[in-house]
């Protein structure tokens, strides 16, 4: 964990607003994902990956998985802060995992697992990353090596002992 009581970098930081709240009076799950989104654009421009670079060269990056885990409420007016950590890269991919964070008690309120793809928009095909934004990655990764590997990459949802499952043999 870090110093200041987060693990990953800082990439965004928000506040639930009025419009995110649903019934059950907490942030709806959209909004989890809406809040991580904003974490990837701002985690993106710090590679480059702005507007301009999207429509001056076609290409951008599309989402090929995600796993979100939701660990505690987020309610209207609560500030928040996203941080990423790069799990690994190669010349096309980047796998990264995002935390939300309450930002006042540093209590860990979602994460979020994804994968991304560099493509060029042209041919919607995946594509390499310009080597300038690649070492830009790498920059990123590399300040992060002292951080640990999260005990929730990876999860898979299911019930342990479940009263029917679909799942042949149990």
């Amino acid at each position: 964990m870090g110093a200041d009581g987060m693990d990953g970098t800082v990439v965004y930081e928000g506040e639930v607003l009025p419009e995110w709240i649903d019934v059950n009076d907490h942030m709806n799950v959209a909004y989890y994902v809406l809040a991580f989104d904003h974490g990837v654009d701002a985690l993106w421009e710090r590679f480059g990956i702005t507007d301009e670079y999207i429509k001056t060269s076609r290409g951008s990056t599309f989402a090929v998985e995600s796993h979100i885990t939701y660990r505690s409420e987020l309610l209207e007016g609560d500030a928040y802060v996203v941080t990423s950590q790069v799990l690994a890269f190669d010349e096309k991919r980047i796998h990264q995992f995002m935390r939300l964070y309450h930002a006042k008690s540093k209590s860990l309120a979602a994460t979020a697992e994804w994968m991304n793809l560099h493509v060029n928009l042209d041919s919607r095909r995946v594509c390499p990353w310009p080597d300038s934004m690649l070492a830009r990655i790498r920059e990123f990764a590399e300040g992060q090596s002292d951080q640990n590997w999260p005990d929730l990459v990876g999860r898979q949802i299911g019930i342990a002992q479940p009263l029917y499952s679909l799942m042949p043999g149990e």
